[in-house]
């Protein structure tokens, strides 16, 4: 899971700072993603330590929780865009779905890594 938080993260920093380039550097906003990506990237390099490894990854999960919270908003914008509609600020909305997309895919494989962990642990 920790290879997976520096991935994920890694590619949060590449959307933030491709986001950020592409409004002409005009929207801060738009390195969001860049410091979510910072926050997993680190989590992930925590969990390389066993004794780190848990207390990293609910670090990243909760990371993740935040950043989805904060970028769902852009999903239904998304659905406009897709559908046709014209929205108002179309690059916060590739950027805020993107976001949403990745930390939603990392909060379901994190859930699920944690239940097969905790299996392992009463088979044994």
């Amino acid at each position: 899971m920790g290879n997976l938080a520096i991935w994920i993260g890694a590619i949060l920093i590449a959307i933030g700072v491709g986001g950020y380039a592409g409004t002409g550097g005009q929207s801060v906003t738009a390195l969001i993603p860049a410091g979510l990506g910072v926050l997993m990237l680190g989590a992930g390099l925590i969990a390389r330590r066993e004794t780190l490894r848990r207390h990293a990854m609910h670090g990243a999960i909760v990371v993740a929780l935040l950043g989805l919270i904060g970028s769902a908003g852009g999903i239904g914008g998304a659905v406009q865009w897709i559908a046709g509609d014209v929205v108002e600020r179309p690059v916060a909305v590739m950027l805020q779905t993107a976001t949403a997309v990745l930390c939603a895919a990392f909060i379901v494989m994190a859930i699920r890594s944690f239940v097969l962990a905790r299996k392992a642990r009463a088979a044994s």
